[in-house]
């Protein structure tokens, strides 16, 4: 981690999976106001989070030091970026669309190694065989 959390949010995510760091440079492109940085290259300690947590789900850990995953780190970061972004991170958190929202992104992070840009290291820590596990 280059930048404080203390004073910016950051955005971790798995840097080993080829699928997450295509889905990390799309989402600088679209622009949120964070750091977008690979758990590997963080100081997750000073972040407040563990290696569990990042290898689990892609983290938000606000300026505020407030910690949101998943889809919810999505809809974080999205909430950053400006208009229309703003919006679809506040759609994502609505009742109901959270829901469908948290299951996706939890068949997307079971099933990362199968989608475009994915390769056999974005299965790695959670058995390819084993779809039941969330990442």
């Amino acid at each position: 981690m280059t930048g404080n959390a203390e004073t910016r949010p950051v955005l971790v995510f798995d840097g080993d999976c080829a699928f997450c760091t295509s889905s990390a440079h799309l989402l600088e492109r679209i622009g949120p106001k964070a750091e977008i940085v690979a758990w590997q290259l963080a100081d997750l300690d000073a972040l407040g989070i563990t290696a569990a947590q990042a290898t689990e789900a892609v983290q938000w850990i606000g300026a505020d030091g407030k910690v949101r995953s998943g889809h919810e780190a999505i809809a974080a970061a999205l909430g950053t970026a400006g208009w229309p972004w703003l919006v679809a991170g506040r759609l994502i958190t609505l009742s109901g669309i959270s829901t469908l929202a948290a299951v996706t992104y939890r068949w997307i992070a079971r099933n990362r190694y199968r989608l475009p840009g994915g390769t056999p290291a974005c299965a790695v820590g959670q058995g390819a065989a084993d779809d039941s596990k969330p990442t």
